[in-house]
């Protein structure tokens, strides 16, 4: 009759969980450093896959984020773009792109007048010294129209844009971010005060807040000036002029590109056999490139968290082999007590995953922390997605099953005899 009740006893029992569980955190004591090592391996896999997902993810939105300011409608042209991750010696031969001609304000003011547009702003950029009176800092500095906030996204929290007339007629006006604001002018109106740019004097006349991105950010001093002013005062690399173009409501976003290929080409001579020697860049074309490096990111972020669950499951065989051997003769009383072969096997796998998911917290834990620094300290709106922490668990539990099946089989298999005789 005992034996009967004992084989009746469903297997998800939460007490014999529980005891499984508490067998495991005493492994914990008598091999200290498995245990460590087993813990360690698993945390190492599970913290890759949290922060890599968290950046990921971060990237995604960021990317989301600028495509939504700039508008839906709203393609880019450029003097090149590269499609996902380029590995070449930095030969000409190997970037024939460095061939394109320079994009030049004459073009921008070939497509403004185009029917199908509405708006073309541009912008370069560079990065500077900013002062105010014995401050001293570095920030990006940029170049634009004064439609940069229509066609490219952004706004003005105080203040004012500098109009056509300042920007025609290269006035020595500027916009600033928060991060200007905070270093220079802490609890003051930063409006009307000269700042300087590259040692040249600037008026400041509005706050700036440009559009979420991977290349910006409200913890980066940013000072927007017209661009005219910009290509006399700043040290820059040329050729790098970019546009933001947004097609009228009553267009299609392919009818506008379509007319800003023809009127480029004509401009630039180009034969119907010559390639374009610029790049028309929609948002979809953005998103799939994205979607491709962040792709790269996956296989590297899975292959990385393999090994180390890999260190962790190999742990988990030796701790739960040295298991074994020291409670021979438990298991011998409990065969002969009535416990079958699937509540042997069922218990010291309870324990190898209590191993490994233990293993699995102290990751979100690290991995979440790493998340916090790059949110914190870098552009990346890095944010811990959920479906990476049930992965990261599942894994951790899957990883103490697998590897430890051979350890409980052996222990299931023990002959109850031999196991009475063990010393």
């Amino acid at each position: 009759m005992k034996k009967r009740r004992l084989a009746s006893v469903s297997l998800l029992d939460p007490a014999r969980i529980i005891e499984g569980m508490g067998i495991a955190f005493d492994s914990l004591k008598v091999s200290k450093v498995r245990a460590a090592l087993t813990i360690l391996g698993v945390a190492i896999g599970v913290m890759v896959v949290i922060s890599m997902a968290s950046m990921i993810t971060g990237i995604n939105r960021a990317v989301s984020g600028m495509l939504e300011q700039a508008g839906p409608k709203t393609f880019f042209v450029q003097r090149f773009f590269r499609e996902g991750v380029e590995v070449n010696d930095g030969s000409d031969d190997a970037s024939p792109w460095r061939r394109n001609p320079y994009l030049t304000m004459d073009e921008a003011r070939l497509i403004q007048r185009l029917p199908a547009v509405q708006e073309v702003a541009v912008k370069e950029q560079t990065g500077g010294p900013i002062s105010y009176e014995r401050l001293n800092i570095s920030g990006a500095v940029i170049g634009a129209t004064s439609n940069l906030l229509k066609a490219g996204g952004g706004t003005l929290t105080a203040g004012r844009n500098f109009t056509d007339i300042e920007a025609a007629s290269g006035a020595n006006v500027a916009i600033i971010n928060d991060k200007i604001v905070e270093t220079f002018f802490p609890g003051l109106d930063p409006l009307s005060r000269r700042i300087k740019v590259f040692g040249v004097p600037f008026t400041v006349i509005g706050i700036y807040s440009e559009p979420a991105s991977l290349f910006s950010s409200s913890n980066y001093p940013i000072v927007v000036m017209p661009h005219g002013t910009f290509t006399k005062v700043a040290d820059y690399e040329r050729g790098w002029l970019e546009m933001f173009v947004r097609p009228n409501d009553s267009v299609t976003v392919s009818e506008a590109q379509d007319q800003v290929i023809t009127a480029l080409r004509t401009k630039r001579g180009l034969r119907p056999s010559q390639d374009n020697n610029f790049a028309i860049i929609t948002q979809d074309k953005i998103l799939e490139t994205y979607n491709k490096v962040t792709s790269g990111f996956f296989l590297v972020m899975l292959a990385l968290s393999s090994v180390g669950l890999m260190v962790g499951g190999i742990g988990v065989i030796a701790i739960m082999m040295i298991s074994v051997t020291e409670r021979t003769r438990e298991i011998g009383v409990r065969k002969a007590l009535g416990a079958t072969r699937r509540e042997i096997m069922f218990q010291f796998l309870v324990e190898a995953a209590t191993l490994t998911l233990l293993g699995g917290v102290v990751g979100m834990v690290l991995g979440g922390g790493i998340a916090w620094l790059v949110n914190t300290f870098s552009p990346i709106p890095a944010a811990v997605p959920l479906w990476s922490v049930v992965a990261a668990l599942v894994a951790s539990a899957v990883t103490g099953i697998f590897f430890g099946l051979y350890p409980a089989n052996k222990a299931s298999k023990l002959d109850p005899v031999e196991a009475l005789r063990y010393e």
